[in-house]
Order: C-alpha cells, then sequence, then structure tokens
C-alpha cells in the first residue's frame, strides 16, 4: 500500500516535468556523460565528412581502439590521482621507463637463461614491470604524503628523472624485437582474438550487464530506495547490449590484410578462394585489456571501502583525516596504483611497437590528464567517474586520429589538444558554478 502510494505520488509529481527532464530522471543517465558522447559523436561525423568517408571505416575504427587503449588505462588512475587534489605528470616518463625495462628484460637478459623460446620469458618481464611501476608510484606516494612535498612538483621532477632514466638504460638506443606472446598485448593481426570469440564476449558482457541491472533493482528494493520505471530498465538494457553487440559486429567487419591471409592460407594449405580470404580481426587484445582495467578500476572507486575513501579524501580533506582515515597511506596507494597502470599501459605500448624506444610515453601525461579532465573528473577534487575519463581518452584518440588522416602537422595537433583541454576545465567550472 505505501508502496502505492508513493508511486502514485511519484507519478503525479513527474507529471508536470518536461518530458525529457522526466526521461533522464526516470533512467538516470548522466547528462555530462551523455554530453561528452554527442560531443563523441559530433567530431567523428565532422571528420568523416572532411576526410571523405575515410574516419568511419571499419579498419580505422578498429585501429582507433588499439591506439585509445594505453591512454584510457592510465587515465582510470589519473581520476583517482586528480579527485583526491593531485596531479601526476609523470605517467609519461614512468610509461617510457617501464616500456624500456621490459625491453631489455625480454631482449637482453632473460634469453640467456631461460632460452629464447621459453614460454617464461612474457610472464615475468610483465611481472617485474608492473613491480617496478608500482615501486615507482609508491616512492611519489610516498615523498607526497610524509614529506608533504606538492604533488605537481614531485611528479614534474619525477617526469624529467624518469625519462633520463630511461636513457641511461640502454644509452638511448632501441631495443627490438619483442616476445611474440609478448607483442599479443599490442594488437596487430595475431593479437585479435577472432570472429567468435568477440562474439562469446559480447554474449558475456550483454549478460553481465542485464544482471548488473536486475542485481541493482533487487538491492535498491531491499533497501527501500527509488526504483528506476521497468520501461526505464528495458531501455538501459537493450541499449547497452545494442552498443556492446555493435562494437563487436565492427570489430568482426575488419578482415585480415589481403597478403597476411595469403600467407596464412599458404601456411595451413588452404585454397586461395576466387573472392580471396576473409578472416575477421575481431576485438583487439590491447581493447580487453584496457575494459578490464576499466571494470576493475571501477570496482575499485565505487564498491570497496578504499574508493570511499579517495573520494573522501577528496571532498574534504581535514573531515576525512579526522574521520580516522589513514589520508597518507590512501595518497601512497593511489600512486603505487597509478605507477602499475603505468607499467600495462607500457606493455600495451611496447607490444604494439614491437620495440621499446626513448621517446615512447613522451606527452602522454598531456593525453591522460585531458582524458580525466575531459570525462567529467574535477579539479576542485572529490568528482570523477571510470567510465568518463576512459570516453575521454576516446575523444582525444579521435581528434589526434582525425587530424593525422587530414595531414595536419604535429604542431597544429598539440596545439588543437591544448585548446580543448582548456576548454574542458572552463566547461567544468561553468557546470560547478551552475550546480551549487
Amino acid at each position: 500500500m505505501a508502496d502505492t502510494i508513493q508511486q502514485a505520488h511519484t507519478t503525479r509529481a513527474s507529471g508536470a516535468e518536461h518530458p525529457v527532464t522526466r526521461f533522464f530522471r526516470a533512467t538516470e543517465i548522466d547528462t555530462r556523460l551523455l554530453g561528452m558522447v554527442g560531443a563523441l559523436l559530433f567530431i567523428w561525423v565532422g571528420f568523416e565528412i572532411l576526410t571523405g568517408g575515410l574516419f568511419l571505416t571499419p579498419r580505422n575504427l578498429w585501429n582507433l581502439t588499439v591506439q585509445t587503449s594505453s591512454i584510457a588505462v592510465m587515465a582510470t588512475g589519473m581520476v583517482l590521482i586528480i579527485v583526491t587534489r593531485n596531479i601526476d605528470l609523470s605517467v609519461g616518463s614512468v610509461l617510457g621507463f617501464c616500456g624500456i625495462v621490459m625491453g631489455v628484460l625480454q631482449a637482453k637478459i632473460l634469453p640467456q637463461y631461460l632460452g629464447l623460446d621459453s614460454s617464461w620469458i612474457w610472464p615475468i618481464t610483465l611481472a617485474c614491470g608492473i613491480a617496478v611501476g608500482a615501486a615507482i608510484g609508491a616512492l611519489h606516494g610516498s615523498i607526497i604524503a610524509f614529506l608533504k612535498v606538492p604533488s605537481f612538483i614531485v611528479t614534474l621532477g619525477g617526469l624529467l628523472v624518469w625519462r633520463g632514466a630511461t636513457w641511461f638504460v640502454t644509452s638511448g638506443q632501441t631495443v627490438a624485437p619483442m616476445n611474440p606472446t609478448f607483442r599479443l598485448m599490442g594488437g596487430g593481426t595475431e593479437g585479435s582474438i577472432g570472429a567468435t570469440a568477440s562474439w562469446i564476449v559480447g554474449l558475456v558482457a550483454c549478460v553481465a550487464i542485464v544482471g548488473a541491472i536486475i542485481n541493482a533493482r533487487k538491492q535498491r528494493k531491499r533497501f527501500g530506495f527509488p526504483r528506476r520505471p521497468m520501461w526505464a530498465e528495458y531501455f538501459l538494457s537493450i541499449l547497452s547490449c545494442a552498443l556492446v553487440l555493435g562494437a563487436v559486429w565492427v570489430a568482426n567487419i575488419y578482415y585480415w590484410p589481403v597478403n597476411i591471409a595469403r600467407r596464412y592460407a599458404e601456411a595451413e594449405g588452404i585454397a586461395w578462394p576466387e573472392g580471396g580470404l576473409m578472416i575477421p580481426h575481431g576485438i583487439a587484445v590491447p581493447v580487453l585489456i584496457a575494459v578490464g582495467v576499466g571494470i576493475v578500476m571501477t570496482f575499485i572507486s565505487t564498491r570497496l571501502r578504499f574508493g570511499r575513501y579517495v573520494f573522501a579524501l577528496g571532498g574534504n580533506p581535514e573531515a576525512a583525516e579526522l574521520a580516522g582515515i589513514k589520508t597518507r597511506w590512501v595518497t601512497v596507494r593511489i600512486f603505487a596504483l597509478m605507477g602499475i597502470l603505468c607499467a600495462i599501459a607500457a606493455a600495451i605500448s611496447t607490444a604494439r611497437l614491437n620495440a621499446a624506444t626513448n621517446a615512447q610515453g613522451e606527452l602522454d601525461e598531456l593525453y591522460t590528464i585531458a582524458a580525466a579532465v575531459i570525462g567529467g573528473t574535477s579539479l576542485a577534487g572529490g568528482v570523477g567517474t571510470v567510465a568518463g575519463a576512459m570516453l575521454g581518452a576516446l575523444v582525444m584518440q579521435s581528434l589526434q586520429s582525425g587530424m593525422v588522416l587530414l595531414g595536419i602537422d604535429s604542431p597544429l595537433q598539440r596545439i588543437v589538444v591544448g585548446i580543448v583541454l582548456v576548454l574542458a576545465v572552463w566547461a567544468d567550472t561553468v557546470y560547478r558554478a551552475r550546480a551549487k
């Protein structure tokens, strides 16, 4: 009876609202996130027109997701950094240092002891790279938390120190090639899972999405919280599943290049058909890594006590301290986590290039910070989402990819990125002022 009265009251109250307002209220869609999606679609359509139909091809969209992966991974950690009112300017240099360490390990050191064909080379390399990244991040966090040096200065110093250390590891030389299994993390023809596995991943993702929506509704009912109308639940389920399956479809209509497919057919003894052999790439491995990292980081930031501590620290540091939160150790852990994510991004980048170079990761700190800010993370602290940051990374990479297709010089590309970053911060300032 009480539920009936509450629903009737809600219906009467919402009847006077504008239909669009009522729709957003019912579905609980983040309008800022929706605005970012609109901006992304505008960018895509604009570049599609300007490039004469080259931008929205399966090949370019597939490459776009692969190129976005490393920045998206680091952007998930940058959200937590900025939420706590800190900044990390060293992520590009840490990526470069971890990349060169992993390159030297698998190309020069480990083969001497394990042999060139050892299956242990790539996991040991990855574990060592992650350990190095975590140690660097923990060092930064300790200096910031216990010595009270501002994060801007510490990480600015880290940007210079680790970029210089990258050069000293190999005296400026490029290290190549990488371990064949390690290279799978970079994408490419071999670094994708194929059509069948991609559809399986897509269907599993759809089941997980629907299950999460059902579970959330049950939890709201259990604790007496307001629930979305059933039509909104169905709408969100159908829309989410359609987006996932649409992305899988695009990945599956990008086929192997003819020469690679021909070599594969010869190696497998397959007769070459008249129309050619159409082998779908499917979802790229680095994209799966980035999505996996995004899911884990979302769980950490929204479901774990550590995530609540992070947002409490960013919202009001003094209150968090008085509440008994060990804010110094939270800061250390955040930067250590950022270091781990830099190492994962370094693995993706090194595998994609099939080499470790001294220039690896240059200006990635700019793109990572821009992705987080464009994704709705406030520089004032306390506000930010992992999903928004990953979408922001896709926006940044879309701009860069489109400008490359148009033949725009690199200096002008940097000018555009800088302008977009300033506009994003200005938009955040205006939004926060209106929200008060």
